[in-house]
């Protein structure tokens, strides 16, 4: 089994003060781990070069939470994948589910994101995910297809295989619901079989895909035992040195397991 990846989605939380004693906090049980898991941690904009200097020194990887569709110019308010890359940063998530709904951006947004990630050497973290509705229709295979089909697939094998896939029911984001482990199961596997289909079995082994979703410290270790669930995009949970801990020891258990 290759390693897991937990990156924690810090979202617009935590003063100065307190992300630095998280970032801290977090590094300093780090130390105290033998990791093969990798860990990204994804502060607000402000916060991201302490997380670069701290990265540096410890265990893990600076992400950025979105990043601008262009390259540069008057595009005020924006951050590009340029300027993130000057900082360190290695990680970055588009296509968050509170993306889509309250900035509407749209598949093909994201996939122009995603190249200008790709263009500055950032991994990009692609989320894709449906609503109550879609599952309870028993559409839910069908709009992550689409999501995925649009926002990547026009990439070549070589650039695909730098990105990372979040899979995130939008009904249990916050919400305190959680998809139960075969249902997280389910969608991580027909995601691979698409991944498979366009881009061979090597690829879609080596592709992580995430399952993001109220995934905390209780339910972190069934959810990554599942055999095609590569790891977590963690919301609420990381920003709590002790329980995004104690999502990456479970991550570290399901591999030694294995």
């Amino acid at each position: 089994m290759k390693p897991k990846l937990v990156i924690g989605n810090w979202k617009m939380n935590e003063t100065f003060d307190e992300a630095q004693d998280l970032i801290i906090n977090i590094a300093e049980s780090l130390e105290k781990l033998t990791l093969e898991t990798e860990v990204v941690m994804c502060p607000p904009f402000p916060y991201l070069e302490l997380a670069t200097d701290h990265a540096e020194e410890n265990d893990f990887h600076a992400g950025a939470q979105n990043c601008s569709e262009y390259e540069k110019g008057a595009y005020t308010g924006e951050v590009s994948a340029k300027m993130l890359a000057s900082l360190g940063v290695e990680f970055c998530i588009v296509g968050h589910s509170e993306r889509r709904k309250y900035f509407n951006e749209s598949n093909q947004t994201i996939a122009a994101k995603v190249d200008r990630l790709l263009e500055e050497g950032l991994v990009p973290v692609v989320c894709c995910g449906e609503q109550l509705e879609d599952r309870k229709a028993d559409n839910h295979f069908k709009v992550v297809e689409k999501q995925i089909t649009e926002s990547l697939f026009h990439l070549n094998q070589e650039q695909f295989e730098q990105v990372v896939i979040a899979y995130e029911p939008v009904w249990a984001i916050g919400t305190g619901e959680t998809a139960t482990p075969q249902q997280a199961e389910d969608m991580h596997a027909f995601i691979r079989s698409l991944v498979e289909k366009k881009y061979g079995t090597e690829t879609a082994y080596n592709t992580y895909i995430l399952y993001g979703g109220s995934c905390n410290a209780k339910n972190a270790l069934d959810l990554f035992a599942q055999a095609d669930v590569d790891g977590g995009l963690i919301g609420g949970a990381s920003l709590k040195a002790e329980d995004f801990v104690t999502i990456i020891e479970a991550a570290e258990t399901v591999v030694k397991e294995n």
